[in-house]
């Protein structure tokens, strides 16, 4: 369920870590692509978004080849058309700094973003802004957040600008696997 947001209504900020990459000799990690089991993970994680509900209304992603793919796949899994995307360069090796100052820069009408990059600097951001959590969503991003992993932080307030650490709940963490066809 996406939607355009109205000042002070509900926001999610969605974290993708990208599928799981191939290490290919010589490649530099920028260009490292998808390995086969992260193009097997990738739908999966499109269809659990679709699932969830969380379709973005705006994605954000890192430049680096394994983010874009993994884009591409979760993308073509949805029965609508996809949201616009952003490549943003200073998601890749991004930290939490970083990653805040990419969300807070959103657009008041978002309701739902959706941000694809890596670890740690997703992992982190979930566990900074995360003032309470659903469950134990929070020991479990705090336990491993693999590739693929997503995880669905929800807020009530302002825009996007004053997205801030503690001010979110984390509702859900999910780590799909695509088995292994």
């Amino acid at each position: 369920m996406s939607g355009r947001a109205a000042a002070g209504s509900p926001r999610r900020l969605v974290v993708l870590r990208h599928a799981k990459s191939a290490w290919p000799d010589g490649v530099d990690d920028h260009e490292r692509p998808l390995a086969p089991r992260g193009r097997r993970d990738a739908p999966a994680a499109g269809r659990a978004l679709a699932e969830a509900g969380c379709l973005p209304d705006l994605v954000l992603c890192s430049t680096a080849v394994r983010a874009r793919q993994t884009w591409e796949l979760v993308a073509a899994q949805w029965d609508t058309p996809p949201p616009p995307v952003r490549l943003e360069p200073q998601l890749y090796a991004a930290d939490v700094p970083d990653l805040l100052q990419a969300a807070r820069a959103v657009p008041a009408q978002v309701g739902t973003l959706l941000v694809i990059g890596h670890n740690p600097g997703l992992e982190e951001l979930v566990l900074t802004l995360a003032g309470r959590a659903v469950g134990d969503a929070l020991r479990r991003v705090r336990t491993k957040f693999p590739t693929s992993a997503i995880a669905v932080l929800a807020w009530q307030g302002g825009g996007w600008d004053s997205l801030a650490p503690g001010a979110a709940r984390l509702t859900e963490v999910i780590v799909p696997r695509g088995g292994k066809g």
